[in-house]
């Protein structure tokens, strides 16, 4: 659609031709001060996989029950940073021992609270100081994937998202991959998944975590699986989508994200909500589910159980395809409310310079 590129619960219309371009890459990292830090963040990482992976297990999948008298209206951002739960630990990215107890600490989770918007292509850096007088805390960004709406992102760079996390944005990471073989949209269907599923879900996952890399998000980021709405009386082809879909959480969870989802509440995440249920692994840890209500409706999906996805681990888009002005620019977008992770900008300070650090990233997904 002409403002995400997703889709609600009914059939969407193909999203508008856009310029293609890349964004800017800057020189590859190097010297002395990688080679210093490249042990102590490969420790960092596996330390905190192993964290992420058991302290999600429960909430997203098993479920906690949500908060009593949880409300299904939550409250604007703040004008700063909004309500965030961000780790406050100092580290020395030279020195392992730096960290409590004389271990390397893994990152905290920063969750956000409030209101969010997602656009197809990224604001520019104006935009989105403008937009600071808004009720937005968060933006969806469009990181990557074959699928992507609008690939073309000329203002999607290390340097945007550095900028705009200074300027108290939390940002909602969405890859646009694979997509199902059943899918709706027109345009998405030169990208259905093809034979092998679990394949390419495990690559497109490696690729989801090179490109965050790329830009400068951290481990323990989500990273929001795009999946638009596709025909949920298709057996074969919604199995053949959660294979996927599965193999993908699996990869971006083993490098030390977070799989979080997106899709339709009567297609993608229906079929996710009844895999959870029948005990099915290697679900989402996350559930971003699109349904046009007009207002939200975070803790009453009527697709998913109460339990389901909580605490923390919800985000309803409730509207899509308006226009909003705030400080002179306007911008279409949709309206999301939210109580879930959002990104972890890599501090300046362990980063290695390039367009993908690789002192960050595992041998496994190392170009």
């Amino acid at each position: 659609m002409p403002a995400s590129g997703a889709t609600s619960t009914s059939t969407p219309p193909p999203p508008p031709a856009r310029p293609t371009a890349h964004p800017p890459s800057a020189p590859p990292p190097g010297g002395r001060a990688r080679a210093r830090t490249r042990s102590w963040r490969r420790a960092r990482l596996r330390i905190m996989v192993a964290a992420v992976v058991a302290a999600l297990a429960g909430a997203a999948l098993a479920g906690a029950p949500a908060p009593a008298g949880a409300p299904d209206r939550v409250a604007p951002a703040a004008p700063a940073a909004g309500p965030l739960a961000r780790d406050t630990a100092s580290l020395d990215p030279a020195d392992p021992t730096s960290a409590p107890g004389g271990a390397a600490a893994a990152p905290a989770l920063v969750h956000y609270v409030g209101q969010a918007f997602d656009t197809c292509e990224a604001p520019s850096l104006d935009v989105m100081r403008a937009w600071r007088s808004s009720p937005y805390g968060a933006v969806g960004i469009y990181f990557g994937g074959r699928g992507r709406g609008c690939p073309t992102q000329r203002e999607l760079t290390p340097a945007w998202v550095t900028s705009v996390d200074a300027m108290g944005w939390r940002l909602l990471p969405l890859f646009v991959g694979s997509q199902a073989p059943c899918v709706y949209a027109a345009a998405k269907r030169p990208f259905a998944i093809g034979s092998s599923p679990v394949s390419q879900g495990t690559r497109e996952g490696g690729d989801a975590v090179r490109a965050a890399q790329a830009l400068g998000l951290d481990v323990s980021s989500p990273l929001y699986l795009d999946i638009e709405a596709y025909d949920p009386g298709d057996a074969g082809c919604a199995a053949t989508t959660l294979s996927f879909v599965r193999a993908w959480n699996r990869e971006v969870t083993r490098l030390g994200y977070v799989p979080g989802y997106y899709s339709s509440a009567d297609t993608g995440v229906q079929d996710i909500e009844a895999a959870r249920r029948a005990g099915t692994k290697d679900l989402p840890a996350v559930m971003w589910f699109a349904r046009w209500l007009g207002r939200p409706a975070l803790y009453t999906e009527s697709v998913l159980q109460p339990e389901a996805w909580t605490p923390h681990a919800r985000i309803h888009q409730y509207a899509g395809n308006v226009s909003e002005t705030y400080g002179g620019r306007r911008v279409a977008i949709d309206r999301n409310a939210m109580d879930a992770p959002v990104a972890r900008v890599v501090p300046a300070a362990f980063r290695g310079g390039g367009t993908a650090d690789e002192a960050r990233l595992p041998d496994a997904v190392r170009p």
